[in-house]
């Protein structure tokens, strides 16, 4: 067990990476993924690239503790082409690799980034945390905004209990919406809790099982890429 010095805590990556790559060129946008398991986050990361690959140049990493599933999972559905995925196999806790030691996730990232710079560099990087609890979040040394995906099946109190993939993440998804009369979960009260919980920050209601069900978060993850042009121009 590592020991920390009395009066010091452990050391979190809490500052934004540079908006730019170390000659000079603009990077791809970064935006994590995190979310219970069972919630959908590797369904939603598939039906964003099909919805975003014509318009932009994809990455993913996905993280699993002691397996490659969900990079499998993309590959197995050729949602990018095989050379933009990387697996992370974390070992330990999912939020550990992408709060507290980033190491890992962020080699993959500018991994990724370096091999495609020499065909026009990438837009948007996915990273996609393994499954978690409520207090999943990013470090913002890895990401530039975050997803947070719950469903409706864990229970229509998800919402209100709060946490702070749910109260903080730039977007929370309420996903497979579809399922809501089978399992007794009310939208209209899991939109009121969110909104309460959120102060502003946008929710989305996801159905991946209907055409374009993905349509909000690609919506918002192109407001995203837009302002993030902006941004990355005007430095």
């Amino acid at each position: 067990m590592h020991l920390e010095e009395p009066g010091t805590l452990r050391h979190r990556h809490t500052h934004s990476a540079e908006p730019a790559r170390p000659d000079g060129t603009r990077r791809a946008l970064r935006i994590g993924l995190g979310g219970p398991v069972g919630s959908g986050k590797t369904a939603t990361v598939a039906a964003l690239c099909r919805a975003l690959r014509e318009d932009y140049s994809l990455a993913v990493v996905t993280n699993d503790i002691y397996t490659r599933e969900d990079a499998a999972f993309l590959l197995r559905a050729a949602v990018l082409p095989p050379e933009r995925i990387a697996a992370v196999e974390t070992g330990a806790c999912p939020h550990t690799a992408i709060r507290d030691d980033i190491s890992a996730n962020l080699e993959a990232v500018e991994d990724l980034e370096e091999a495609a710079s020499s065909t026009g560099g990438l837009d948007l990087v996915l990273v996609e945390s393994g499954g978690d609890n409520l207090t999943a979040t990013f470090s913002k040394g890895l990401v530039d905004a975050q997803i947070f995906v719950i469903d409706v099946a864990a229970g229509d109190d998800i919402p209100r209990k709060g946490g702070p993939g749910i109260t903080t993440a730039d977007l929370l998804v309420v996903n497979k919406t579809d399922l809501a009369p089978y399992v007794g979960s009310d939208l209209d009260a899991m939109a009121r809790d969110a909104a309460a919980q959120r102060g502003g920050l946008p929710v989305a209601f996801t159905s991946l099982n209907a055409e374009d069900g993905v349509a909000p978060v690609a919506d918002w993850a192109r407001a995203r890429l837009a302002a993030w042009r902006q941004e990355t121009a005007a430095a």
